[in-house]
């Protein structure tokens, strides 16, 4: 899959240490997910419902 053109973000609750993940939603029908200290590492991708999942998951304190 060609993640060349993705908007990376981080979240706004991580800080200057750079431990923290990067999210790209601006990919059709996918969310790519990456470790900022290893932007040239692999990405995570997932689809749009996986994702969702994973973030209801996380506010039901699943994760």
């Amino acid at each position: 899959m060609d993640v060349s053109q993705t908007i990376w973000r981080k979240s706004s609750y991580s800080n200057d240490t750079g431990h923290c993940v990067e999210v790209a939603t601006n990919l059709p029908g996918i969310v790519a997910i990456r470790d900022s200290k290893n932007p040239d590492g692999p990405v995570l991708v997932l689809s749009r419902a996986e994702w969702s999942a994973f973030l209801a998951s996380v506010r039901d304190g699943a994760v």
